[in-house]
């Protein structure tokens, strides 16, 4: 089914408020993006939610809406009737999950891994392979901050080892762990859909049975020999006497989901605890690493 998308310019004020004219009017989706491409990361549970000052809200309606209808009601309550700004556009018919799909591809990471979409032939049969459907959660390795994990985990020993993977999402570095070699792995995070796809990504890799799942509230006491955190400059910061309790003496530690401008507060906050690597970077995104003291 065709769609037409109704773009409206807000502003970290009113973008929740256009957001429920957008829904009152018929809108089958509604979502945010940032019209000056500035950073901004998902809250913890129960905090607040910051939008950006130059805020795009989308609400997306079938063709066969009455589209003047939704325009002269908008007209009629914004608070700036005259220049209210929006823009209208008609989307392609498409399938966008099996394009999506489509666009998928098996990617390798350092010098044995990769990772191959569950739905495609694998390049290298005898390299270690790590076969993923994401489903709702986070983590293709498509995105500097996975990667950044993958190819660190890659260039480590981990046979026999006991690993602790903050914010799984969808499995994939808690996969890429086992697929290694690694002994156990604790897989922790706070979307009960991503602990969803880990198990379900475990079982198409047959190691379920190595990989241990929790929300935070029920995450267990436990001394890893690795531990990886691919979360967000925020929660690594707050999380540090949590995410460093994990770390075993000796034991190594990596960090993503940074940015270039916030690592040297994480490079300080962990070394603290850790004998820190130098920093690195892919894009704009880092990779902070270490042993412990």
């Amino acid at each position: 089914m065709p769609w037409i998308q109704l773009r409206l310019s807000a502003d970290e004020e009113t973008a929740e408020k256009y957001s429920d004219w957008l829904s009152a009017c018929g809108a089958q989706a509604v979502t945010f993006i940032d019209a000056q491409d500035t950073p901004i990361y998902e809250p913890l549970p129960g905090d607040e939610v910051i939008y950006w000052n130059n805020t795009v809200v989308m609400g997306l309606y079938d063709a066969g809406h009455d589209m003047d209808k939704v325009l002269n009601y908008l007209k009629g309550i914004h608070p700036d009737k005259a220049n209210m700004a929006y823009k209208l556009e008609q989307l392609e018919d498409k399938d966008w999950e099996r394009e999506w799909m489509d666009n998928f591809h098996p990617m390798k990471f350092g010098q044995r891994l990769w990772v191959c979409p569950s739905w495609r032939e694998v390049p290298d049969p005898s390299a270690v392979n790590v076969m993923l459907d994401p489903g709702l959660a986070f983590g293709t390795g498509t995105h500097p901050t996975t990667a950044l994990c993958l190819t660190w985990l890659d260039g480590l020993d981990l046979e026999g080892k006991t690993v602790v993977d903050f914010g799984c999402g969808s499995g994939i570095l808690s996969l890429a762990a086992l697929k290694l070699g690694a002994k156990k792995v604790i897989g922790i995070d706070i979307d009960p859909q991503a602990l969803q796809a880990s198990l379900e990504n475990a079982k198409r890799n047959h190691c379920e049975d190595r990989l241990a799942l929790f929300l935070p509230k029920d995450q267990p006491e436990f001394k890893a020999d690795v531990v990886v955190a691919n979360i967000l400059a925020g929660p690594l910061r707050e999380l540090a006497p949590v995410i460093i309790e994990y770390v075993a003496s000796k034991g190594v530690l990596a960090l993503s989901g940074v940015l270039e401008e916030q690592a040297q507060q994480l490079q300080t906050i962990y070394g603290e605890f850790c004998q820190m690597d130098p920093i690195t970077i892919q894009d704009e995104w880092v990779r902070l690493s270490g042993v412990r003291k």
